[in-house]
């Protein structure tokens, strides 16, 4: 069983992706994660995946994963439905039987000819699926309080601690994982940040400008790469503030192209926002990713906004 998320893999992917390992050792099957390099959204997890003797081995490359994957393997992906998107697209075209567990709405572009695909666009997380799948497989799982704790992060980062996107499914969820030994302060430690990310947080958010009266869209200094993960936080920072209903945050990406992070309360649909640009998410979280240069993308998400909000009739 080879299983992987999405690239630029955030804490709900690879967590979501150690609960399906979990499942796949519990019934006697050889599994191995896919984990495409490092980022700080899950750096100090992968330290502490690094510690776990029964699951670190078992952590390999995209290379690695394509040189072990046959026709006989199954492939999960978990967290992304897009096959351009996975951490290793030729894996899913070698092996012939491939399951999909995500709690996005499903796109245009889908992994064709999937086995089983278990999508809930209501679920906060992928998390969430994967530990109801750990509670289904047997009514006394045996996962351990490393494992519990990851899946509980992977929600708590998704709801931004069970704020948005959060149904009694969530807590039914939290609770299993809470009784298995998750422990909430870990959480709190995976998810701390340096005190250098913080700065360059707060530099994003200064150079926030309101539009709409109630839209905040900050770009970045051109040529300033930003990795996604601190894009996305600066946007829900900014969501936090007074008379904001959504925000958009706009920067250069380390791998050289433009991103999008959107959020929002609910009132704007930032989902539909981004499919019009490509991208994708959920009503109060979405992105994408462009090849167009920074101030063009300012531009047109300007121009889409205001298409948005005449057809909502929200705009005078």
């Amino acid at each position: 069983v080879v299983i992987m998320g999405h690239r630029y893999p955030d804490m709900d992917s690879l967590s979501s992706a150690i609960g399906i390992l979990k499942a796949a050792q519990f019934i006697g099957k050889e599994g191995y994660v896919v984990v495409e390099g490092e980022n700080p959204g899950i750096a100090n997890l992968l330290n502490e995946l690094r510690t776990q003797e029964h699951l670190a081995k078992w952590i390999v490359t995209p290379e690695q994963a394509l040189a072990i994957t046959t026709p006989n393997t199954l492939a999960v992906v978990v967290d992304v439905h897009r096959a351009s998107l996975v951490a290793e697209p030729r894996i899913l075209q070698t092996a012939d039987r491939v399951v999909v567990v995500d709690h996005h709405r499903r796109s245009e572009e889908f992994i064709s000819d999937a086995t089983l695909v278990y999508m809930e666009p209501y679920a906060s997380s992928t998390c969430e699926l994967v530990t109801e799948l750990l509670q289904y497989l047997h009514d006394r799982f045996p996962i351990d309080p490393f494992e519990a704790t990851a899946l509980l992060a992977g929600m708590v980062v998704d709801t931004k601690s069970f704020s948005f996107r959060t149904g009694s499914r969530t807590f039914e969820a939290a609770s299993f994982l809470r009784r298995h030994g998750a422990d909430p302060m870990k959480v709190q430690g995976l998810l701390k940040q340096d005190l250098d990310t913080f700065i360059k947080k707060a530099e994003i958010i200064r150079r926030a400008e309101i539009y709409f009266d109630r839209i905040a869209i900050a770009v970045t200094e051109p040529k300033i790469k930003v990795s996604q993960l601190l894009i996305a936080q600066a946007a829900d920072a900014l969501l936090g503030m007074t008379g904001i209903s959504a925000s958009f945050v706009i920067s250069e990406r380390t791998d050289g192209g433009i991103g999008i992070s959107a959020r929002s309360l609910g009132r704007i649909n930032v989902q539909v926002v981004m499919e019009r640009l490509g991208g994708g998410g959920h009503l109060t979280n979405a992105a994408v990713q462009l090849d167009i240069p920074l101030d063009e993308a300012k531009d047109r998400l300007i121009k889409l906004l205001e298409e948005y909000l005449r057809e909502e009739g929200s705009l005078e």
